[in-house]
C-alpha cells in the first residue's frame, strides 16, 4: 500500500498540502529567527508529499513546547485545518478514508510539530 497510496495521495492532495508547508517554510526564514522552524516545516512537507509508510512519534521538552505555542499562533491553526477539511472530505467516501486518516495524522502534526520525529514504519 505504501508506494502505490503515495502516489495515488500526491495526485489527490498531497501536492496541495506539501505545498502549504513549503510555503509556511520560506515564509519563516524570511527572518533569521524563525530559520529553525522553516527547516522544520520542510522536513514535515516531505511526509506531507509522501505520508505512507512514516509515522510520527511524538516528544520533547521544555524548549519544543514554548516554540509550539508561538507556532500554533501564528502557522499552525491554519494547517491544521486545511488538513482537517480535507481529511472530512475524503472520508465521505470509502475509498478516500485511508487518505483522509493520514490528513487527519497531518491535522495532529500541524498542531504541535516541534518535538514530533518522523520514523518508517
Amino acid at each position: 500500500m505504501g508506494c502505490l497510496g503515495n502516489i495515488i495521495w500526491f495526485l489527490c492532495g498531497g501536492f496541495i498540502s506539501g505545498i502549504s508547508w513549503l510555503i509556511m517554510g520560506c515564509l519563516w526564514c524570511i527572518t533569521i529567527i524563525g530559520i529553525p522552524i522553516g527547516v522544520q516545516c520542510f522536513k514535515f512537507a516531505s511526509l506531507s508529499f509522501f505520508p505512507f509508510g512514516k509515522e510520527i512519534i511524538y516528544g520533547g521538552g521544555p524548549g519544543s513546547f514554548f516554540i509550539n505555542i508561538i507556532w500554533l499562533l501564528v502557522t499552525g491553526l491554519p494547517l491544521a485545518l486545511e488538513s482537517l477539511i480535507f481529511g472530512v472530505l475524503l472520508c465521505l467516501t470509502v475509498i478516500g478514508i485511508p487518505f483522509g486518516l493520514q490528513h487527519f495524522k497531518l491535522a495532529k502534526l500541524a498542531l504541535m510539530p516541534f518535538g514530533a520525529v518522523i520514523v518508517l514504519k
